[in-house]
């Protein structure tokens, strides 16, 4: 294959995909159109199912970048196909651009992303791809997204914005001054509208669409074929049903869109200012921006139309949308490096990285401040689906199939079930023609075998347990966007869980501080609020270091900082509008404490002076704030007091981070051993510093200054303790899992000593546990990377070893000492950054850490999605807890992800829990293993129903008989729809237990339970079918005979009411067709029950009422017009052998050592037996240097 012909785009992406080039072909596409033809339009429908076929039968490869069609395979696991044509943007028709520049500058190609220079970026990047049409660009469109062809690369690439590529400076000097007229009309060209377009599809499209399913047709081609054969009011029967699925499931689609259609609508037409290059203020539509454009930020504040960078002033903004949090979070500018007093390098803007200084799409800015005569400015940087709002809806409208083992190996079930057919076909067409029978006859009746061997019920029949399961989690709170999820969620046998919001409470309390004196902590104190610490730096630190701001006179922010300012009992106060236009600066926010701690000022003698004797005023003012980061993992404040000359530096963050940054002199000697009791506690611990500034800094200066200038060789101050409480469910919702075989995971960012505490108070490791901290460090000065392993802790002594749960972590041989060997179980713990370094150079040692790694702290949102990718390589079905905050992509990614939180975000959720408690978790587990077994029960039950139609079809044809219409219609009707509909009721059991369902339909106990059931209905029926024939008054029928019609039959009134046709020349009123019916009829009724399995996963069939009547009615309703009755030995029959089959299964199974198919649990033998693992304290592991590729590793004891 010609390398030209095939590249890869969005390489190292989630969504990468190959590419191949095509050419429309006049003499293929001619053959195509006869055998359309030929076919009946049959090869038209195939083509429109299968991409790949469509492309290859009408087209023949060509070099991409000439081609007219392009193929796209996804390099997933799915590797779907798509298939998208190429289009040309013309650019010779707009004024704006002159003949000169159009042939000098414009190609076939497009700006990958702007460059420095702003005034000839574009013009320079497009010349780059110069070819023989200047005037027209190629591109091509795949779920929303344009993808233009860059000569450079020589591949398609999709348009970026400002937010790859882009300095930090050039966002300052290039872009800050705003685009041209002329410019902005070019960027339109090439960018499209502003818009995230959710496009709600007409009644008339989703209809075509939704008939032209492979399903639909083969109704269609079964109600085509009955019709011939007079069968029609089954054909009838079927097609009221096809109609009343298609409206269901149109409106269901439809609804979805127009939900979708308005949660995305809410910023498509807001007018917005922007600045023009002139200096001019244009009032235009959000849906005109572009990338490069500079939007001005309106006082009352907006809903984002588009992800924009900060470059002037401050806003307030609540980001619940995109990361359910509804905290409100202060956005500042971007650090300008090219103005910093102490230049920091200039780095690349990236919107994760400068997520502070971000303003994104459907997010709400509630407040702006600003200098007075400057507004409130933004740099647009990307637009419509290239936005965090935009890459959230097309998740949403193109998510990624559900790969489940259950639906593969249903697929699978069918194709057997169309070679039975296939064999029930041959045999029709030689019988018939064996015993002269017309041609006509002969085809319609080895098709009719094709209709009843694949159940036109089936897809019906499966959903229905599924729409079940999804009424009863919403009676309970959880809410579903992904029904086929529920299936899945019935596997899970792990789940990850964050931890603040989520395993403990949502607030922190205060529990108290620990100041430092002289480099040595002082004792805990309790009460912050008392005139003793009034004006000390600590409290000056507490009540300035934070992100709170009044919201319509209401103090808001985030919790953490809400809780230390309330226990200090300060008063904050923000300037007004109208306070900030009369001065010349941005007023700053001042805090001042409460009158009653500051010290009685003197007042004069005499008491009408008092007047004029003003108390002694403390006040701080705020001055400029530098956001929490969470990659800094710090916030930092410059604040100065009422009347001093010298500003403050305050600096809170994490203890270690804060040490690190304070002069090594000012950091107590015990400070690891004091922060090791708290965190070891469980306690939330806060670090703050302080140091005074130059006097050379002035006010000005400070708001364009880098943090880094700020944030070092400061003063050490102490600690703040926050203490973080369990759930009160936590405990016992976690013990539930335990009992189940459901391993726990916590996922948090938070401190790793306090995850491990936390994990340890909630169960997660019980006391006997030891914890093995895996702190990975990255190749530095040409060493390779290494791994150092800690245990947490001295193994606690059990003298209950028995009471330990074997089951959910395999059980090892430690030595603990050379005396002592005790069976302990362990867990590994480590941090983001050891878990990124261990994923990237340690692949041999990532599965093994998953195994057993319980606590991964310090976790930012992308290494929590690639844990849950990790787990998932390793064949755990995972699931994700989250309260919405930073979870997003691992509630997406997880095979089930729950979101505590109601809000926007967790649309990216296939569940939301409408209680924010972890107790949704087994609830959803439990029903989801409801649902699943329903699925089995349901298959089962339907695959045993066309088999045994089809062997009473095939008995009947043997004599050229068939059942007749009513029959059908009683049978598929009457029985199978009400069986299937009620027998799906049954309600999920009430507790969880260690016992897993299978995966999937090929297993041994199921293919037994199915094998055995299908042999005894044959049986049966074949008895029935020969025993009648020797009956005395068994005639043979002919089509002038009376048989069936005479008093002498036992059968006669039901083949009256099943067959009114009084000319029978379908051969239908016979005995044997009165028997195999009636033997069948039992038969399904028989099956429904064997296969209606309760406990352990579903509550017994008995419970379920509906279920139990209508099998009752539909036995006496049989019974009575058979007017014969006979005993039902046959359901204890049944039921027995079936049991009597899995015992013996079970049994024989059991005799040979069985390798296991999931790789965690092949995996955990291999390391009982390994004397390396796990590794011994104090040892570290390198990666071999010279093997870098597959991630190689060898373990070296340091002594």
């Amino acid at each position: 294959m010609d390398k030209e012909e095939r590249k890869t785009i969005n390489q190292g992406q989630e969504d990468e995909m190959e590419i191949y080039g095509y050419n429309l072909c006049r003499w293929k596409l001619a053959i195509v159109s006869l055998g359309v033809v030929c076919t009946g339009g049959f090869l038209l429908l195939l083509l429109y199912w299968m991409p790949e076929w469509r492309v290859k039968a009408t087209c023949i490869r060509a070099a991409i970048k000439d081609c007219e069609v392009v193929l796209l395979r996804t390099t997933d696991e799915f590797r779907m196909w798509f298939c998208a044509k190429i289009r040309f943007l013309s650019l010779e028709t707009h004024p704006f651009l002159s003949p000169k520049s159009m042939t000098n500058k414009v190609a076939n190609g497009h700006a990958v992303h702007f460059t420095e220079n702003l005034a000839i970026e574009n013009w320079h990047e497009m010349s780059k791809y110069s070819q023989t049409q200047p005037q027209q660009v190629r591109y091509f469109t795949h779920h929303s997204v344009k993808y233009f062809w860059n000569d450079t690369l020589h591949n398609f690439d999709f348009l970026k914005g400002l937010d790859e590529g882009v300095s930090c400076t050039s966002i300052y000097e290039k872009h800050s001054a705003g685009l041209t007229k002329g410019m902005h009309a070019y960027r339109k060209l090439l960018y499209g509208v502003n818009e995230i377009t959710v496009k709600v599809p007409s009644v008339f499209k989703l209809l075509i669409k939704e008939v032209l399913n492979p399903f639909y047709i083969f109704q269609l081609f079964s109600v085509i074929l009955w019709s011939t054969d007079e069968y029609y009011y089954y054909a009838l029967a079927i097609v009221i049903m096809s109609i009343v699925s298609i409206v269901s499931s149109l409106y269901s689609i439809r609804k979805q869109y127009v939900m979708l259609h308005d949660m995305v609508a809410a910023h498509s037409t807001v007018r917005v200012s922007v600045c023009r290059a002139n200096g001019e203020i244009e009032e235009i539509f959000s849906t005109d921006l572009v990338p490069g454009d500079v939007m001005v930020i309106p006082l009352n504040g907006t809903v984002m139309p588009c992800d924009a960078v900060l470059i002037n002033g401050t806003c307030i903004v609540n980001e619940s949308m995109l990361t359910g949090e509804s905290v409100p979070v202060t956005k500042t500018n971007l650090p300008n490096p090219s103005v910093d007093i102490k230049g920091m390098g200039d780095e690349f803007y990236s919107p994760e990285i400068h997520k502070r200084h971000t303003l994104f799409c459907g997010t709400t800015v509630i407040q702006t401040r600003f200098y007075t005569g400057e507004l409130v400015k933004a740099v647009v940087v990307r637009t419509g689906f290239s936005t965090s709002k935009g890459q959230l809806v097309r998740s949403i409208l193109y998510p990624k199939p559900t790969d489940f083992k259950l639906y593969r190996d249903a697929y699978l079930f069918l194709l057997c079930l169309v070679a039975v057919a296939g064999i029930g076909f041959i045999y029709t067409i030689i019988n018939s023609i064996l015993n002269k029978v017309e041609i006509g006859v002969i085809i319609i009746e080895s098709l009719d075998i094709i209709t009843i061997t694949v159940p036109p019920a089936l897809p019906a029949a499966m959903t229905a347990g599924i729409v079940y399961a999804q009424r009863r989690l919403k009676k309970i709170g959880i809410f579903c966007i992904s029904p086929q999820r529920i299936n899945i969620c019935g596997q899970l046998n792990l789940v990850c869980f964050d931890k603040t919001g989520t395993l403990t409470e949502d607030g922190l309390d205060l529990w108290g501080i620990q100041r430092v004196e002289n480099t040595r902590f002082l004792l805990p104190e309790e009460n912050v609020c008392n005139e003793v610490l009034v004006k000390s730096q600590f409290v000056a630190c507490m009540a300035t270091c934070h992100s709170l701001t009044k919201i319509e006179g209401v103090l808001s922010g985030d919790p953490l900082d809400l809780k230390m300012f309330e226990a200090i009992g300060w008063i904050l106060e923000e300037a007004t509008e109208e306070e900030t236009a009369l001065h010349n600066r941005i007023m700053p926010t001042v805090v001042r404490p409460p009158k009653q701690l500051l010290p009685e000022s003197t007042h004069a003698g005499n008491q009408e002076m008092e007047l004029f004797e003003l108390p002694a005023i403390y006040e701080i003012g705020i001055v400029r704030q530098f956001p929490f980061s969470s990659a800094l993992q710090r916030m930092s404040v410059v604040a100065r007091v009422l009347g001093d000359k010298k500003m403050d530096a305050y600096m809170k963050g994490a203890p270690e981070i804060i040490a690190s940054l304070c002069k090594p002199e000012t950091v107590p000697t015990d400070f690891e051993k004091v922060l090791e009791d708290y965190t070891k506690q469980g306690f939330r611990v806060i670090a703050l510093a302080h140091r005074k500034l130059e006097s050379k800094l002035t006010w000005h200066k400070v708001q364009n200054i880098s943090r880094d200038v700020i944030e070092n060789n400061m003063d050490f101050m102490g600690l703040i303790i926050m203490q973080n409480k369990l759930k009160q469910e936590t405990p016992g919702v976690l013990e539930d899992l335990h009992k189940a075989n459901i391993r726990t995971v916590m996922v948090t960012g938070d401190n790793m000593l306090t995850a491990v505490s936390v994990a340890r108070d909630c169960g997660m490791i019980l006391p006997q546990d030891k914890v093995i901290i895996a702190e990975a460090l990255p190749p530095k000065d040409g060493k390779v990377a290494k791994i150092n392993w800690h245990y947490a802790d001295t193994l606690t002594q059990c003298s209950n070893s028995s009471a330990i749960d074997s089951e959910a972590i395999p059980i090892k041989l430690v030595h603990n000492s050379l005396e002592n060997l005790q069976v302990t179980r362990y867990h590994f713990a480590m941090n983001g950054k050891s878990f990124s370094v261990i994923l990237e150079h340690f692949q041999d040692l990532a599965p093994k850490l998953m195994l057993h790694g319980t606590v991964f702290a310090r976790m930012a949102p992308d290494q929590k999605t690639q844990l849950i990718e990790a787990l998932q390589n390793v064949d755990y079905f995972v699931g994700m807890c989250g309260d919405g905050a930073n979870d997003c992509g691992a509630l997406k990614r997880a095979h089930g992800g729950i979101s505590l939180s109601e809000l926007e975000a967790s649309v990216a959720s296939p569940f939301t829990s409408k209680t924010p408690s972890i107790s949704c978790v087994p609830n959803l587990i439990r029903e989801g293993r409801a649902a699943l077994m329903t699925s089995f029960c349901v298959f089962k039950f339907m695959a045993l129903y066309s088999i045994i139609q089809y062997f009473s079809v095939t008995l009947l044809y043997s004599i050229l008989s068939n059942l007749g219409d009513f029959q059908f219609l009683f049978i598929d009707l009457a029985i199978i729809l009400v069986v299937v509909f009620t027998m799906s009721l049954n309600p999920a059991w009430k507790e969880l237990v260690a016992q897993r369902p299978p995966s999937g339909l090929i297993s041994g106990a199921l293919l037994f339970s199915v094998l055995s059931q299908i042999i005894i209905c044959i049986g049966f029926q074949s008895l029935g079918f020969f025993w009648v024939k020797q009956q005395s008054w068994y005639e043979v029928w002919h089509p002038q005979s009376d048989a069936c019609n005479t008093t002498r039959s036992l059968y006669w009134n039901s083949s009256y009411l099943d067959n009114e046709t009084k000319p029978d020349t379908h051969n239908i009123q016979n005995y044997e067709n009165t028997t195999v019916f009636f033997i069948s009829s039992f038969q399904y009724l028989i099956v429904a029950i064997a296969f209606s399995k309760g406990k352990p996963f579903r509550q017994p069939c008995y419970k379920n009422y509906f279920f139990v009547v209508s099998v009752i009615i539909l036995y006496v309703f049989i019974l009575l017009i058979m007017l014969h009755p006979v005993a039902s030995i046959d359901q204890v029959l049944q039921a027995s052998v079936d049991r009597w089959g899995k015992c013996c299964l079970s049994w024989a199974l059991g005799c040979r050592k069985k390798i296991p198919k999931a790789k965690y649990m092949y995996l955990a033998q291999e390391l009982l037996v390994d004397p390396e693992w796990p590794p011994k304290p104090q040892t570290t592991t390198e990666a071999k240097a010279l093997v870098k590729e597959n991630g190689s590793c060898q373990i070296i004891t340091i002594t």
